[in-house]
């Protein structure tokens, strides 16, 4: 049973007064004890996986002999990894505990990232870097479903904002760690050697903070007192989508299979991740622009804080502008667009223009983040839920599979043809967006006049019951009918027609 059914069934008769500061205040106490483990961890699982990138600028093409195919390669099989296991990690996180998952794949990784100080040669790098991907495939998925369990629909895409834009606090971080390291000169070893081994550190204590303080959902959460638990819980009622199941129901992934939603986004997903490739090829990029070593690694850093601020104010805007996910996405692709028509345009001479353009292409990414809380809060039935996840995170692990196959030597120094594909990218994603929030308004639209016109067609907890059951309703489930609302049965979105899809 639902953990939060659970509990409503166990205690939920005794809190009955609950008021809206009190509801305030409980979600208060959760971002305080919540975001902070956010927040650090998004920022280490990125910084593990762009260290690939500073890692180059610091030696490791050179000390473990890569040729620039080789290189491509390695970035490329991060996300084969990743695409390998985003479906199973999402299978486990549905079947167990979500810290207890993360917590498990992070202790892992952070062995991976710190035996990297000990490769000397490709076939090394190529097997730790599949760890390294297969491991990290929980994270995004893990943190949308706890986003999900404790936050309003109204609240989920700012706090995504908020945990994603740490990776743009990790571009910061690197930069600064690579300038420290490049003055160790302890050991004899290269200094891309000591920067894994201090991140694989860093990796590990993060492990260990989420092994105790990390909370899987509302109604486990160490931090919160029973009260305060029911409280988090029918707080979230409005969400309709419940916090979580751990039985896997056919019906439901099948249900998100024939969504034509999920595959719009899916092929967002794609094509706004073939440009992600940069990560790793900016601060190769930004040496060849004829920066020396010491300033590519502080170079790297604008990027960073153009990515938080950007974040930062698209998800402050969605906000205040009601309905307006799609808008704001496509506002902040323009810049991207821009910025890649003048490296296209500008001469190579022209090293300040390029490296302004270069920073400018970052501005969209704030287009994916709300994109990717969008898709999560755009489904309920939880299984339902993590397959529209595991579709999404599919077309994102696709792009960044492809997406370093476009920088091939012959197209360097100017790289025209990677320019020109991700200009097409950044051109063909906010048209998609457009597409999915057309189609979402119009069923919210279809569900609108037909509550009016037919009151009665709202379901009803007995209603679910009886086709969850098949008919038949044992007691249990009819326990449930009578405290529990339909928000709480594990209801998919086409199933609950008190649902509405957010715009």
């Amino acid at each position: 049973m639902d953990p939060a059914v659970k509990l409503l069934l166990e205690h939920g008769d005794e809190v009955t007064d609950i008021t809206p500061e009190e509801f305030e205040r409980v979600r208060k106490k959760i971002d305080w004890h919540l975001l902070p483990l956010l927040f650090l961890l998004y920022m280490i699982q990125f910084a593990d996986k762009v260290s690939l990138g500073s890692s180059a600028v610091l030696g490791l093409r050179t000390d473990t002999h890569l040729n620039a195919t080789q290189y491509n390669m390695l970035g490329t099989v991060f996300y084969i990894g990743y695409l390998a296991f985003v479906w199973p990690q999402n299978i486990l996180l549905q079947r167990f505990p979500v810290a207890r998952v993360l917590t498990t794949n992070i202790f892992i990784w952070a062995l991976s990232l710190t035996l990297h100080s000990a490769c000397k040669n490709f076939g090394g790098l190529l097997v730790l870097r599949l760890m390294l991907g297969a491991c990290e495939g929980c994270v995004t998925a893990g943190f949308l479903i706890t986003t999900s369990q404790f936050y309003l629909k109204s609240e989920q895409a700012q706090r995504v904002g908020w945990w994603f834009l740490f990776n743009g606090t990790a571009q910061c971080f690197i930069g600064l760690m690579a300038y420290g390291v490049l003055h160790i000169h302890a050991g004899g070893w290269m200094p891309w050697r000591w920067f894994c081994i201090i991140l694989g550190l860093l990796t590990f204590i993060t492990a260990t903070l989420f092994l105790f303080f990390f909370p899987s959902n509302p109604a486990t959460a160490r931090f919160l007192t029973t009260r305060e638990k029911v409280v988090a819980i029918k707080r979230i009622a409005e969400n309709q989508t419940g916090t979580e199941n751990k039985q896997w129901k056919m019906y439901q992934f099948v249900e998100a299979l024939k969504e034509p939603v999920i595959w719009i986004f899916f092929l967002f997903s794609f094509l706004d991740n073939i440009p992600n490739s940069l990560t790793n090829q900016s601060s190769i990029i930004i040496n060849s622009m004829g920066f020396t070593v010491l300033q590519t690694t502080l170079l790297g850093i604008p990027s960073g804080v153009i990515e938080i601020l950007t974040i930062l104010s698209g998800v402050t805007i969605i906000r205040y502008f009601k309905n307006g996910r799609a808008f704001v996405s496509v506002v902040y692709f323009i810049p991207n667009i821009v910025g890649c028509c003048l490296l296209l345009a500008l001469p190579e001479s022209n090293q300040t223009g390029r490296l302004i353009s270069l920073y400018v292409t970052g501005v969209g990414t704030t287009g994916f983040v709300i994109a990717l809380g969008w898709c999560s809060t755009a489904v309920a039935g939880h299984t339902k839920k993590t397959t529209f996840n595991a579709i999404n995170l599919i077309g994102y692990c696709l792009g960044n599979i492809v997406g370093p196959l476009m920088w091939l030597e012959k197209y360097k120094p100017m790289n025209k043809v990677p320019w020109s594909v991700i200009t097409a990218c950044y051109t063909i994603c906010p048209m998609l967006l457009l597409c999915i929030r057309f189609i979402l308004q119009r069923e919210n639209a279809r569900r609108d006049a037909l509550q009016s016109s037919q009151p009665s067609t709202a379901t009803t907890a007995e209603e679910v019951v009886l086709k969850l059951d098949g008919g038949r309703a044992d007691s249990e489930k009819g326990q449930i009918t009578a405290k529990i609302d339909t928000a709480f049965l594990d209801l998919t979105d086409r199933e609950n027609i008190n649902f509405r899809y957010p715009l």
